[in-house]
Parts: structure tokens; sequence; C-alpha cells
């Protein structure tokens, strides 16, 4: 364990949830991951814990924790995805900040706990090397075993001409006959455009013949526990009465992050996702958000929606890989426990995934 620098302390699990929520809105960083409400629906049977890091009395970072411990054994994990949250805003992103979060984390749940920890901060690959440096000087591994994974950012600075101008031509050919079919834009936060989009998702994971996303349901439950101002913003489009295509973002923080995205199968024609991201985007820069994050790219095993993100990046669009996860443990005890679940996990998955082919496939025979 080593001691905080000085002005600044740590706090463990001293906030509720209506507290919780009006912090994350003081941060750049901010994510729907790191939101009371995703692991409050999708972790039932694990804790949550929650660390707040102080500086001068005045919050400097926070962190969501999954806790994942069996009842008798004194060993488990504690994952934070997508945190610690540290760039606060209107005040900037020190690194020291960052630097004492990653501390702050290891001494609770490392150290006081005997847990592993396991980090996967919002942190983007771009040649600079002090964030990973921080981490290996505060006793964290980089798991660099792992794939990498990789997301499209559109810059939304500059003024929303230029970036309808930098759309690849293509892209910008079929946002224009969008434009001319006369389709309804619907959007909102309400439950009753949620179950709009779930129905026109369900034809379109039939039709690629995709295994739907295991979280996918859960993020209606979800919408319904997050506060107002937190809530995902769904977007619709409409040709008459029939709905032809949707998307679901979140927009917390200063980006406005791509979910889900969907197009029936009488809509193929009406190029309404081309629509619905153009329209996402006008909202994004008038509600003054910095970036909007497309939410992975594969171009190997997806190189349809490869192509579709990347044109509507066009010149103003950043490739960027994630640093990946990062893990630190002080008891040998949680390191096996966790190795183990992780091997046990990782061929239940593959089975999982082996029969639902194989089902799949049975069905189309």
């Amino acid at each position: 364990m080593r001691a905080l620098g000085a002005g600044y302390a740590s706090e463990v699990d001293t906030v509720d949830e209506r507290t919780w929520c009006h912090m994350l809105r003081q941060f750049d960083d901010a994510i729907i991951c790191q939101t009371w409400s995703y692991d409050a629906v999708r972790c039932v049977r694990e804790k949550i814990s929650h660390l707040v890091l102080k500086e001068g009395g005045e919050i400097a970072a926070i962190a969501q924790c999954r806790i994942v411990k069996p009842p008798i054994i004194d060993a488990g994990i504690a994952y934070v995805r997508w945190g610690p949250l540290w760039r606060r805003r209107g005040i900037g992103a020190p690194v020291g900040t960052f630097r004492q979060a990653i501390r702050a984390l290891r001494n609770e749940y490392a150290c006081k706990r005997g847990l592993v920890v396991r980090v996967y901060p919002l942190l983007f690959d771009d040649g600079s090397s002090d964030f990973v440096s921080i981490l290996r000087e505060e006793g964290f591994s980089w798991l660099g075993k792992e794939r990498r994974e990789r997301t499209l950012l559109i810059d939304l600075s500059r003024p929303i001409e230029e970036l309808r101008a930098s759309l690849r031509p293509h892209w910008r050919r079929q946002l224009k006959s969008a434009e001319r079919n006369g389709l309804e834009i619907l959007e909102g936060s309400g439950d009753e455009l949620f179950e709009m989009f779930t129905e026109i998702y369900r034809e379109t994971v039939s039709r690629k013949g995709f295994l739907r996303p295991d979280d996918f349901g859960d993020f209606r439950s979800i919408q319904a526990r997050l506060p107002d101002e937190l809530k995902m913003r769904i977007m619709l489009c409409r040709s008459g009465q029939d709905v032809c295509a949707g998307l679901v973002c979140s927009a917390i923080g200063s980006t406005g992050i791509y979910l889900f995205g969907a197009t029936s199968n009488s809509g193929l024609k009406s190029r309404g996702s081309y629509l619905l991201h153009w329209k996402l985007v006008e909202w994004l820069k008038h509600n003054r958000f910095a970036v909007y994050d497309l939410n992975g790219i594969n171009p190997v095993t997806n190189p349809g929606t490869y192509r579709f993100k990347n044109d509507m990046c066009g010149e103003h669009g950043r490739d960027v890989a994630f640093f990946g996860r990062f893990e630190s443990s002080a008891n040998a005890l949680s390191s096996s426990f966790v190795a183990c679940g992780e091997t046990l996990r990782t061929t239940y998955r593959a089975l999982r995934r082996a029969f639902a082919e194989r089902a799949a496939a049975w069905v189309v025979g």
C-alpha cells in the first residue's frame, strides 16, 4: 500500500445512487458503464462499490467497481470498466489526479480487501506512454495478450457545414437520398420508443444472422432506472406508419456514444440509418458535445459496418485503439480464483456460441 499524495483522501461506499448520478455530471469522461443503474441491472449477483477521491476536500475522481467474490473463499475481483473518471468538467485533466485515483483503487481493493483489481481505463493508444508508465509504477500490469478494441471518433468542434462536407462522397449521396424520402424522425427517451426500436432490432439480428448481444435486453431496464438527465437517446425513422430505422445513443460526459442501430426489413431502401446518424451529429453539436464515438470497429469480421462508420467519419475522424485492461493483485488466492473463473467462462461461452451456430444452421437447413 502506498500513501496518497498530499491533500488527497479517498472515501469508499459513502454515497447513494442520487449523489452518484450528480457526481457523474461533473466529469467530461462520464460514461453509461459508470452509472449506478448500469451495474445495478447487469450485475444483480455482484456487489457494486463506489470510490470517491478528493483533493483538498473537493471531488477529484470517482470509480464504480463490480466486485465478484464467492461467499466462503476470501478471494475475488474488483473490476472497473471505463474508469476511473478523472477529467473534471471545466477544470481539466491533470495526470497526477489519474495517478492518485489508480493508487486509491489499488490501496482499497487489492491491499485492504485482497482482491484482484482490474481496470479498463478510457484511454487511447495515441503514441503517449505516460499513462502506461503510471499504471506500471502503481503496481498494475498490462493484460496485453487480448485483442485490443478499436473505435472511430468524430471531432465535433468543427462547424456543421464542414463536418457534412467531409463525409465520404458515397455516404453523402446516401444521406441526400434519405433526405428526399420524406422520412419522419421520432426522438426522445421514453419506453415506447425503446419498444419500437426493439421490434426492428429483432428483425436486424434475424436478417443478418447475428448472435443477439447478451446485454441488449438489459438496456431497457437500465433506461427505466436512469434519471432523466442521464437517459439514453432513442432516434427512429418512420415512413408512413412503419418504422424503418433506429439507433440508441448515450451522451453523459463530453462524448456521445453510439450503442445500437437497426433497420427493418421493409426499410432497407429508405437509407434511414444515414439520416439518423446525421441528425444525431446535429443534436450532439447543438448540445455542445465534443466527440461522437461510433463505438467499435472490426474491418475483418464486420467489414460492412466498418465501411459505413469510416465513410461517415470522413476527414475529421480518428481510428483509435484502447490501451486495454490492467491488473493488480496482492493476494495469490485471488489471482488463482480469477484465473480459474476466466477459464471456465471462456469454455462456457465457446460452447454456447457453438451450440447457437449449430442451431441456426439446423433451422436454415
